[in-house]
C-alpha cells in the first residue's frame, strides 16, 4: 500500500501489509447467449481469460494482503459479432466494485456502471496483455479488449484510494486518462473520444481529472473516509457528515450540468443513500430530498417516497 493507506488500514486495526499480492479479487462474468455461430467455448475462455488478467496482473507498486484485495466483478455481455472480423465482438461491460467499511461487515460500493459501448476482437487462448506504454498494438480491435478493462481497473484503483486520502487515487486516474488519450482506433470502436458524446470513456476520466470536478474527489474521501468509516464510532455525527456533501454536490452540479461523473457516483451510491436517509429525521429528509431528486434524476420516485 501507499504510506498514506498503509497508515490508515494500520489506524483501523488492520495488521501491517507483508509480502507480495496483486490488487483484485475479480470475478468475470462472459454472457453470450444472442450470439450465434461462435463455439460457447470460446466464452468461456474468454471467461477465464478475464479473470486471470485482472487477478495476476501487478496494477500498482504496493503490496496487498488477500482480505486487502478490492472485490470487483467484470460482466461482458455480448451481443453480436462484428461483421468481415473474425473473433471480433460488440456487448456491454458491467463493472461493479466495493470497499469494505471500518470496523464492520458492512461494503460500501465505489462502482456499479454499466459501459454499453465496448468492441473487441478475441484470439481463443491468446494471452490478453496490457502495456501502459503502447496501449494500442497491430491490432487495435484485440487491443481495445484489455485497454478498455484496464481503464476500469485504474478508476476502480483511484476511486478506491481517493476513499482513503484526499485525492490519494490521482496516479491511477492519470493512467486511465493516458488509455483515453492513445486508446486504439477502429471504425467498430466507440467510447474513447470527445466528438462521440458527452457520456462516454473520454469524459468520465476528463471529468475526474478536471479541476472543475476537484469537489467531486473532496466528497469521496468525506463520504468514506470522514463518513461511512466512522459510522460505528458515532452514527449520527457520521450521516450528518455524508448529509452535508449532498449541497456540495448540488453546487457543482449547478456549475456542471448533466455530468457522467455525477450520474457515475449515484449509480454506485443511490441505494445506501436511500437507507441511511430512512434513518434521518424528517426535518432533515424535507430539506436533502429536493436536492438529490435533482441529482439523481432517476431516482427521484425513492427519494420522495421517503417523505411519505
Amino acid at each position: 500500500m501507499s504510506m498514506i493507506k498503509n497508515i490508515i488500514l494500520i489506524f483501523i486495526g488492520l495488521s501491517p501489509v507483508m509480502g507480495f499480492s496483486q490488487e483484485f479479487n475479480c470475478k468475470a462474468i462472459v454472457i453470450a447467449e444472442q450470439v450465434q455461430g461462435t463455439d460457447p467455448q470460446v466464452f468461456k475462455t474468454l471467461e477465464q481469460a478475464l479473470s486471470d488478467f485482472v487477478n495476476t496482473r501487478k496494477w500498482t507498486s504496493e503490496t496487498y494482503q488477500n482480505k486487502e484485495k478490492i472485490e470487483c466483478v467484470f460482466t461482458l455481455i455480448v451481443n453480436k459479432t462484428i461483421e468481415g472480423v473474425e473473433g471480433g465482438f460488440t456487448g456491454r461491460l458491467s463493472i461493479q466494485a466495493t470497499r469494505p467499511v471500518f470496523n464492520s461487515t458492512y461494503t460500501t460500493s465505489l462502482v456499479n456502471y454499466v459501459d454499453k459501448d465496448f468492441a473487441f476482437r478475441y484470439v481463443q487462448f491468446q494471452p490478453i496483455e496490457f502495456n501502459d506504454n503502447r496501449i494500442t498494438g497491430s491490432d487495435a480491435l484485440v487491443s481495445n479488449l484489455p485497454a478498455v478493462i484496464a481503464y476500469y481497473c485504474y478508476i476502480i484503483l483511484g476511486l478506491d484510494y481517493d476513499s482513503f486520502a484526499l485525492k490519494g487515487g490521482t496516479d491511477y486516474l492519470t493512467r486511465a486518462m493516458n488509455i483515453a488519450n492513445n486508446a486504439p482506433e477502429h471504425k467498430a470502436i466507440n467510447g474513447w473520444k470527445a466528438t462521440e458524446n458527452q457520456r462516454n470513456r473520454f469524459w468520465l476520466i476528463d471529468q475526474m481529472m478536471n479541476n472543475r470536478f476537484a469537489g467531486m474527489r473532496d466528497v469521496v474521501y468525506k463520504y468514506h473516509r470522514l463518513g461511512l468509516d466512522m459510522m460505528t464510532t458515532d452514527a449520527e455525527a457520521s450521516r450528518n457528515t455524508i448529509n452535508a456533501l449532498f449541497p456540495q454536490l448540488q453546487q457543482i452540479n449547478n456549475e456542471n450540468p448533466s455530468s457522467i461523473w455525477m450520474q457515475f457516483f449515484f449509480n454506485a451510491k443511490s441505494d445506501e443513500i436511500i437507507n441511511f436517509l430512512a434513518l434521518t429525521p424528517m426535518n432533515e429528509k424535507q430539506k436533502l430530498v429536493p436536492i438529490l431528486s435533482q441529482l439523481d434524476v432517476s431516482n427521484a420516485g425513492k427519494y420522495a417516497n421517503l417523505l411519505k
